[in-house]
């Protein structure tokens, strides 16, 4: 099949390198000409694992192009991805669907023949009726564009995988048994035919999906954290609180990590915009506990920072603090609404010299935070330092040596922010070690 992706970002630019991957000529469009530039040379302007190299495979065989016309997409295929940012509104909870409506907009007009739109991007519920509206506005063919909403639940670190080999595919459509819905079927064909289950819902189902399955996976971040808050006052240890619990298959163990919290592009904005909608639609009370999910996880950054506070002493201001990690997750360069860097940036405020290590995501950071300070090499981060905060949990933090790391230090001090480093071993190198929700 021929097929666009318009918008070319985390999502759009994975998913247009992973539909080329499954036999499809692809055209991906985005206004912006230097990310179209980079992705046509096989490139990602950012870091995703494996991308670039579907990116490159695909780029050189002219299976897969980036444009910034509007006009070459539209002729390119009748079958258009949207996967476009849906960014939180500044200063408010609600989705910004700017670039969205925009993007519909500058498309309709240009199809001269009946076309399916497939929404990818994240929305309030009720966003759909408002394109279809703008469709019958601009586009010629009028009624002949049929709209589809296709949430994505991709993981950023996982977002190739997750597309090439999704958990589940949403399908929300106008009606049943639609030429959309053939289309569709037809564009996933190798994901179905290898028993991904596919579920065919109404518009405003298959908008609510992605909301509530994020509103669930921050709860239960949130709640184990919120019992880490019960643990450190109790003398309890939540990851041996967290083993037990995921025992029960009602509960399992997965997203019952205890630590520093949520951050990125997703989750924090995706409750809150689905609290703003809930509370246009006069259902806000159904979401309050949502309010709380959200609180929770920005105590366990002011946490971090009393923690930090106990262990100099009381006195912030003067001391040396390594922070590694940068990055809102390991595997990644997105450094968006970042624990790590939201706990840096805190401790520099209070008067600290903080010195920043991640293994991608140091350029992000010192665009978005210059006024502190960035060593590339784990070791190199920690010299003198009289405090070090583990915030991002890389892998490669793990397999460091804590007695080498002490060698180094002014004071073998660790906070452990994301649980993964060793106690016994580190306290065996003569580290003070400390963990959210640890004795």
């Amino acid at each position: 099949m021929k097929l666009t992706v318009i918008g070319c970002g985390y999502l759009g630019a994975t998913h247009a390198a992973a539909m080329a991957e499954l036999g499809h000529q692809v055209l991906g469009m985005d206004i912006d000409p230097d990310k179209v530039a980079s992705l046509n040379a096989g490139r990602a302007p950012f870091f995703e694992r494996d991308l670039d190299d579907l990116l490159a495979k695909h780029t050189a065989t002219g299976q897969l192009r980036f444009t910034t016309s509007y006009a070459e997409a539209a002729a390119f295929a009748d079958l258009h991805f949207i996967g476009v940012g849906t960014p939180q509104k500044p200063g408010e909870m609600a989705y910004d669907l700017t670039h969205l409506f925009t993007a519909v907009r500058q498309l309709a007009p240009r199809l001269t023949g009946p076309a399916v739109i497939v929404g990818k991007s994240t929305v309030p519920v009720g966003t759909a009726p408002k394109v279809i509206d703008i469709l019958r506005e601009f586009a010629p063919v009028g009624d002949q564009v049929e709209v589809c909403w296709n949430p994505e639940f991709l993981r950023e670190s996982y977002a190739v995988e997750d597309t090439l080999h999704p958990d589940r595919i949403v399908l929300g459509f106008t009606g049943q048994g639609t030429r959309a819905e053939a289309v569709i079927r037809q564009a996933y064909g190798q994901i179905i035919e290898s028993g991904t289950p596919v579920i065919v819902t109404d518009l405003a189902t298959s908008e609510m999906v992605k909301s509530a399955a994020n509103a669930f996976l921050a709860t239960k971040i949130s709640f184990i954290n919120a019992m880490a808050e019960v643990c450190e006052a109790s003398g309890a240890d939540v990851h041996l609180l967290a083993e037990a619990l995921g025992h029960d298959a009602r509960i399992g163990r997965r997203g019952l990590r205890p630590g520093l919290g949520f951050g990125g592009g997703c989750l924090p904005k995706d409750i809150r915009g689905f609290m703003a909608r809930a509370g246009e639609l006069g259902a806000d009370q159904a979401l309050t506990f949502l309010r709380e999910v959200d609180a929770i996880n920005n105590r366990r950054r002011e946490r971090m920072v009393d923690l930090a506070r106990e262990q100099c002493d009381g006195v912030i201001s003067g001391k040396r603090i390594t922070v590694w990690g940068a990055a809102f997750k390991p595997d990644t360069d997105d450094i968006r609404d970042s624990p790590a860097l939201a706990v840096a940036q805190a401790l520099h405020q209070l008067g600290a010299t903080v010195t920043v290590f991640d293994p991608k995501a140091l350029d992000n950071a010192r665009k978005a935070h210059p006024q502190l300070d960035y060593v590339d090499h784990p070791l190199g981060a920690v010299r003198d330092a009289d405090l070090l905060l583990h915030l991002t949990e890389w892998p490669e933090f793990t397999r460091l040596d804590p007695k080498a790391v002490a060698a180094r230090v002014a004071n073998p001090r660790v906070i452990d922010g994301r649980g993964t480093l060793d106690p016994v071993r580190w306290r065996a190198a003569g580290w003070t070690y400390r963990a959210l929700g640890r004795p």
